[in-house]
């Protein structure tokens, strides 16, 4: 059950999130159009959750990614495994309604070749603990480089989950707009329909829209931007990240479904992937 937070906790929590928010959408050209418009028509846009990607060493994974919302009332909801992409998750739940969840995912490096292991060790033997020491970590993308692109390449090969990492670093890869609080729009394939009819492109695997009342979520996104990234080797263009939409039905008690569907999660974690 959410508690109440106080003003003054629910003001901390606004900005933490305003924070986060500005550093994704600088790397987003097309989620701030979105949101533009949205805005337009809408007013107000609510944040459903946020979604922050770690490595499954201590001081980079779950825990460290999880603790500065814990140290504001956030409670862990729930727990997620994804095999085939070797990630699990978590899900928390914040401490007053309004405010968004977060949904933490950690690759398993244990599962991962030997390269990715060392690759790994190596960038994280990089950062200093003081890189830790406040919640601005969050937004503050990769604290190692210079970053190869043929370091970024061979990562890609074995996952998409670690070449991303290693390029972006610590910060938001998408935030959500929660459908169920829009005015115009009723369902997930509407604003789908509206994004396609403004040349937006979705993620389609598994489907456009991912779930549905039987899952009691149904989400979409778009695809993730492509940004100038700089390498050792000279300037690529990587897809960064991405805007989710999610509409929550509601279980038998009434209260709308609070969790996270792990078939629809595991689609919409290619929002990342490279196209064309």
């Amino acid at each position: 059950m959410i508690q109440a937070a106080t003003p003054q906790e629910q003001a901390v929590i606004h900005q933490l999130f305003d924070n986060i928010w500005q550093d994704y959408i600088s790397l987003n050209p097309n989620v701030a159009k979105i949101h533009k418009e949205l805005q337009a028509l809408e007013g107000t846009i609510i944040n459903d959750h946020i979604a922050l990607r770690g490595f499954s060493k201590p001081g980079f994974g779950i825990s460290r990614l999880a603790q500065p919302f814990i140290d504001l009332g956030y409670k862990k909801a729930g727990d997620y495994n994804f095999p085939q992409k070797k990630l699990i998750a978590i899900h928390l739940d914040p401490p007053a309604a309004g405010l968004p969840k977060v949904f933490i995912s950690e690759l398993k490096l244990e599962e991962c070749s030997q390269d990715v292991q060392d690759i790994i060790h190596s960038i994280t033997a990089q950062v200093e603990a003081s890189a830790f020491e406040d919640a601005s970590f969050l937004y503050k993308g990769k604290q190692w480089g210079p970053i190869s692109y043929q370091v970024y390449q061979k990562l890609l090969d074995e996952s998409e989950y670690a070449a991303w990492m290693y390029a972006f670093g610590f910060r938001a890869n998408h935030f959500t707009v929660n459908v169920n609080q829009l005015s115009n729009f009723d369902s997930v394939d509407a604003i789908n329909t509206w994004l396609k009819d403004k040349g937006y492109t979705l993620n389609v695997s598994g489907g456009e829209v991912k779930g549905g009342a039987e899952d009691k979520l149904a989400q979409s996104s778009t695809m993730a931007d492509k940004v100038a990234i700089e390498f050792v080797e000279g300037i690529r263009h990587l897809p960064s990240c991405f805007y989710e939409f999610a509409y929550r039905y509601p279980l038998a008690n009434g209260e709308l479904f609070g969790g996270f569907v792990p078939d629809s999660a595991n689609k919409i974690f290619e929002s990342t992937n490279a196209q064309g």
